[in-house]
């Protein structure tokens, strides 16, 4: 479900503000600056992303994000100072599947000059959720899967131990404990989903975000919008979650961090009119972490965080 619009019409704004036109020479700088010694100087497009490459890196890199907590990657606008962060980078690290839409393409056809590597790039597209969104052909919300999410630590490992081969053993080993760990917080949250009677087991969220998440937990999921929010919202889609929350007597609906709630909100009204039926509206600090993670001491200031804050607010809310 793409509909082009603001999220193309944002990475576009992006390219002018970056002085790129995606050919490697227009610029004056023919690469990315030489590694002699750490910190390796990452530039990470979602704090997702960056958040991997913390974990694996430790103390030998110095990332710099541009997204910061709680943007909306699909609406990203690039600012000025963003070209500065990705020139001065040895690494780069972004999403990919289209997540950045037009500003993955200039990664992919800029390779040389950032250094520029997709975490979801090895991902077997066999395993991939088919969705068009901002010239891409796959759902790239792959994070909501957390065994999925296991091959983008892996990415960012084999990248920081190519470049940096005096700290490899370090990579590995921190990689190695990120992946026992979140082993451990996959099967922690597959009880705690379970908990869920199946019949209840139905996420209404702002936007389709979660459909790998439901995938993999045995969830069935729908997004008001598409898996891009720059996706128009119509009548006829409106019309027909109310009736699916109504029809089913859905207990709770949630809201997500990064997406304005109007949308739901609208349709909440609507199925309290037609239906008599009354559902909660999950928000606030129980909002649901989508496309980005929370400020510095939130729930969802970290990859694991956000995961468990998710399922906390989802099994609470759909159990009773």
């Amino acid at each position: 479900m793409r509909v082009p619009g603001i999220s193309i019409l944002a990475s576009v704004v992006g390219f002018g503000l970056l002085g790129l036109t995606g050919c490697g020479g227009c610029s004056q700088q023919a690469g990315p600056p030489k590694f002699e010694a750490p910190p390796v100087r990452v530039t990470c497009t979602t704090t997702i992303v960056a958040d991997a490459v913390k974990r694996v890196g430790g103390d030998r890199v110095q990332i710099e994000t541009l997204m910061g907590a709680g943007v909306d990657p699909h609406k990203y606008i690039s600012g000025s100072g963003d070209r500065k962060k990705l020139d001065n980078a040895h690494l780069v690290f972004f999403n990919g599947l289209h997540l950045e839409g037009k500003m993955a393409d200039l990664f992919e056809k800029n390779h040389d000059r950032w250094r520029a590597h997709a975490v979801t790039g090895t991902i077997d597209h066999a395993k991939l959720r088919s969705a068009s969104v901002d010239g891409g052909e796959h759902d790239p919300h792959v994070w909501f899967d957390v065994q999925l999410w296991k091959s983008a630590v892996e990415v960012v490992r084999d990248s920081l131990a190519q470049l940096d081969p005096a700290g490899a053993e370090q990579y590995r080993a921190n990689a190695a404990a990120y992946l026992a760990e979140l082993d451990a917080l996959d099967k922690e949250i597959r009880v705690m989903l379970d908990s869920v009677s199946k019949e209840k087991r139905v996420l209404v969220t702002s936007h389709d975000a979660f459909g790998y998440f439901g995938r993999a937990y045995g969830y069935e999921v729908i997004g008001l919008q598409g898996v891009s929010t720059a996706s128009e919202l119509g009548t006829p889609r409106r019309d027909e979650l109310a009736n699916i929350i109504g029809g089913k007597r859905i207990p709770a609906v949630f809201t997500e961090t990064s997406v304005p709630d109007d949308g739901l909100k609208g349709v909440l009204d609507d199925v309290r009119s037609k239906y008599k039926h009354e559902v909660k509206l999950v928000g606030g600090d129980d909002a649901l972490y989508s496309d980005a993670l929370g400020e510095p001491g939130s729930p969802g200031a970290t990859y694991p965080g956000m995961i468990r804050h998710n399922v906390d607010v989802i099994v609470a809310a759909l159990s009773k």
